[in-house]
């Protein structure tokens, strides 16, 4: 390997055949910046001139490429120059989490692994062409792979995550990443911290108990503990929180302190049985960010460690059993807004003060039921209360705000996938020590999993329309682009011709535009749409004729690039669309009005967007209006997508109750809505109008009651109906969401739709209860006696 000599003032760059020296290290990498649990909000690498003179950059370049070695390396040129002893620190690529912009000298573009990569310090700016350790040391004055790098100084450095850089030790550069480099938290433009020193052979006074505390935060956060005795109970190898469990085989009396701990090592070297004394630095780990940002639960972990293994293959602390009457009815405690954090853990109190005392402890559920299915990423959640509840599926339900399941829990296993579905069962026990998922929420880190009775709950077929009815339904097709596979355009269309008996009306939600989430300026979804039209034909469907309002680039919101939209579909055999307005006007900021006469109503624009300029759309979908009609009747039907609930608190989180920010939005759009329909109502007090579609929200929200309250012409009959309250309260549900089922999805109708005939309505689960989804949404679909002549 080429390196850089110290010279007595600032020199230029020095020739691959130069004499060897050690001035000019990577001296810390960092590939997190910006993810989920970020502190910093980019990626970024560290140098450190260890000479006696400075050394200039000029003409150098950092280079990196992925971890197999056979990407072409991306480069940052450098400039400036690094006086003795002083550190250089380049930030690279930007993300969009983080809350701590890195101090650093240069900017960069790279955007680097989290967890696994190779960054060469490069005598000169040409991107280098090898791809192998040989070649590409030889080439460079400095290298460093991280994580499964095949590319590295003797063996890769350890495997890193969001929260956590490579630093060099401060003793010699030994030509090995694997001795030179530990894992530790991020700290750019500073040396790295000491770690602990080498575990003694002998317990210290520390025990887990200790290290837990009565608290959520650990009493001794921040402060290096030596000798910690205990059994591992788990080992985890791969993802980016890698380590192993430790649980105190002799626990102490007080039901509120742990007696298991998660240890974080890159490498581990420890199995299953082994007793072990641990030490290393206590740190309350926060996935979503710093701790005075963060709005998830801390895991207490052990980092910067090392370990003495004293004996193996000793028997393993019992779990303990998790019965229908163990966690507490209530899920968490109302604090006002306030951090569960600052209280004690009270274990009898909630079910997170309960699963925070058995943070790192094996425990043991038996025969439990699937509420929540196998996810892409091998979890699912199961019931600890099999009553609770539930839904006639086999879910369970939320019925009201801040009533979060006490029962739900998930499971992560570090065994394989079992792709379940809501309703199937796992007989036996389930097994494994208790951790916090990233996202939110405690979870048991499964080692044993029973065998899997499967529910056999099958996918909703809907009632066969009646020739006199008129369907309308509902999809949200969760980012449908022309780069999707044609088996998921098959799969809706299935959905929509089997499932959802080919409804007369479809308003799908989330249809972008024809080059997908690419963020080229393209708006326009033709494409995507005959895709979609063209395999329900496959299936043997009708020819559906469309219509839609292509959005300004950017402005609705939804996946960068992708210009999510709502759309209809339509049978033309079944029924017409009204198309009304000029066909110049730019109804992509025009919004659509009522006009007509007095039974008459009309719209100015068909299809047209409600108030599209108002700031209640800001960054969000506009409702698209459209007149339709069946049998020689006016049909209205506004389709909607209201803004998420990105932002809000997390009820897993440690702000009881959660805020829930999003809701300000929603319930302006749901105003506006609401308004609209007033105005066609004024008109014609029994118009048939049908508001639907993903209004991202509970039948309980302030949003809900917006669009249901008043009346329009003082009978006493509400606006709008909302028909998922027309159902059996173990049937109201429309999405699974962390094995949660609750409703996000409406169809509301007004009153002159009964006028006419029964009102049919139901929920198609084909989705959210099932491992194999193609949408994370259920359809719905409304049958109406459309005509009385």
């Amino acid at each position: 390997m080429t390196s850089l000599i110290a010279a007595a003032a600032l020199v230029g760059p020095v020739a691959a055949d130069a004499v060897p020296s050690v001035s000019l290290v990577i001296d810390e990498v960092y590939g997190g910046g910006g993810n989920s649990g970020s502190e910093y909000t980019n990626d970024f690498i560290e140098l450190q001139n260890r000479g006696t003179a400075p050394v200039t950059l000029d003409g150098l370049s950092l280079q990196y490429t992925s971890a197999a070695g056979t990407a072409t390396w991306q480069v940052t040129p450098l400039t400036g120059s690094v006086a003795p002893g002083a550190y250089f620190v380049v930030a690279e690529g930007k993300g969009v989490g983080g809350t701590t912009p890195v101090p650093s000298q240069l900017t960069g573009t790279i955007a680097m692994s989290a967890t696994s990569g190779t960054i060469a310090l490069v005598d000169n700016t040409t991107a280098l062409g090898c791809h192998d350790s040989a070649a590409c040391g030889a080439a460079t004055v400095d290298l460093v792979g991280y994580g499964t790098a095949v590319i590295n100084e003797n063996a890769p450095a350890v495997g890193l995550d969001n929260s956590h850089s490579a630093g060099r030790l401060s003793a010699a550069d030994t030509d090995s990443n694997a001795e030179d480099f530990i894992a530790q938290e991020p700290t750019p433009g500073l040396p790295t911290p000491v770690v602990a020193p080498p575990p003694p052979v002998e317990p210290g006074d520390t025990r887990i108990h200790d290290i837990q505390g009565t608290s959520f935060v650990s009493p001794l956060d921040g402060r290096v503990v030596t000798g910690v005795p205990g059994i591992v109970t788990a080992v985890r190898t791969a993802g980016s929180s890698r380590g192993y469990f430790v649980q105190d085989p002799r626990p102490d009396a007080d039901p509120a302190t742990s007696e298991g701990v998660f240890v974080f090592a890159s490498v581990p070297t420890v199995t299953v049985g082994d007793a072990v004394l641990f030490s290393g630095k206590v740190q309350d780990y926060y996935a979503d960010g710093a701790p005075a940002k963060a709005r998830t639960l801390s895991v207490t972990e052990i980092t910067n460690s090392t370990v003495f293994v004293v004996s193996h293959d000793n028997a393993l602390p019992a779990p303990e059993v998790i019965t229908p009457t163990t966690v507490p009815e209530l899920y968490a405690p109302s604090l006002g807004g306030g951090n569960i954090e600052a209280n004690p853990i009270t274990p009898v109190r909630s079910a997170l003060d309960f699963w925070e005392s058995r943070e790192g402890m094996r425990v043991e559920v038996d025969d439990a039921r699937v509420v929540g299915p196998t996810d892409s990423y091998g979890e699912q959640y199961v019931t600890t209360k099999p009553s609770q509840k539930t839904s006639y599926r086999g879910g369970t339900l939320l019925a009201s705000e801040n009533a979060t399941p006490s029962g739900r829990l998930e499971i992560a296993p570090v065994i394989a996938n079992p792709g379940v579905s809501v309703g199937d069962v796992y007989t036996g026990a389930i097994i494994g020590p208790v951790d916090y998922s990233q996202f939110g929420g405690y979870l048991v880190a499964a080692t044993q999993l029973g065998a899997v009775a499967r529910g056999k709950i099958a996918p909703v077929v809907a009632t066969t329309p009646g020739a006199r009815q008129l369907s309308i339904a509902t999809y949200n097709v969760e980012n449908l682009a022309p780069t999707d596979g044609q088996s998921k355009f098959d799969a809706l269309a299935k959905g929509i011709v089997l499932n959802l008996q080919a409804p007369d009306i479809v308003a799908v939600e989330e249809v972008q535009d024809n080059s997908g989430a690419t963020d080229n300026a393209v708006v326009a979804a033709d494409v995507t749409i005959k895709k979609l039209t063209d395999a329900i034909v496959a299936a043997g469907g009708p020819q559906y004729h469309s219509r839609e309002i292509d959005p300004t680039n950017d402005k609705d919101g939804g996946q960068p690039g992708g210009n999510i939209r709502n759309v209809f579909l339509f049978d033309p055999a079944r029924v017409s669309f009204v198309d009304a307005g000029s066909s110049t006007a730019d109804r992509t900021v025009t919004g659509t009005a009522v006009t007509g006469s007095f039974l008459r109503p009309g719209l100015t624009l068909s299809p047209g967007r409600i108030d599209p300029g108002n700031t209640a759309w800001t960054s969000s979908r506009k409702p698209l209006v459209g007149e339709f009609r069946f049998r020689g009747l006016p049909v209205f039907v506004v389709a909607n997508h209201f803004n998420s609930k990105g932002g809000d608190g997390n009820a897993d989180g440690r702000f009881q109750y959660p805020t829930r920010s999003s809701e300000v939005q929603r319930q302006q759009q749901a105003t506006l809505v609401h308004q609209f329909v007033q105005q066609i109502l004024r008109r014609n007090p029994l118009a048939q109008t049908v508001v639907l579609g993903d209004l991202n929200d509970y039948q309980f929200s302030p949003a809900l009651q917006v669009l249901r309250t008043g009346t329009a012409d003082g009978s006493g009959r509400p606006v709008l109906v909302d028909l998922i309250a027309t159902l059996p309260a173990d049937q109201q549900y429309t999405y699974v969401y962390q094995g949660i089922s609750q409703i996000l999805d409406h169809i509301l109708v007004t009153p002159g739709t009964y006028l006419t005939g029964s009102v049919d309505y139901q929920v198609i689960h084909i989705n959210s209860e099932f491992a194999n989804q193609t949408s994370d949404h259920d359809p719905q679909v409304v049958r109406l006696f459309g005509s009385y002549r």
